[in-house]
């Protein structure tokens, strides 16, 4: 089941960063699509994936990441 999951994430400081993050979180299984904003800075994702690996994913990225809501 598709659903959305909104992040807010952290340490992102140029257009740079956000092509990484989405990057990771493309990179994660179940996702469909991503949309990152250096602006607040956050993340919506649509797919069959757990926040849990979201998260995760945007950590080894180097940023930090909890949900947004």
């Amino acid at each position: 089941m598709s659903k959305e999951i909104k992040l807010n994430i952290a340490g992102m400081t140029c257009g740079h960063c956000v092509a990484h993050a989405k990057k990771s979180l493309e990179a994660v299984p179940g996702v469909s699509e991503v949309e990152v904003t250096l602006e607040p800075g956050g993340a919506v994702v649509k797919g069959d994936v757990d926040a849990a690996a979201l998260i995760a994913a945007v950590k080894e990225a180097g940023y930090e990441a909890v949900i947004d809501g």
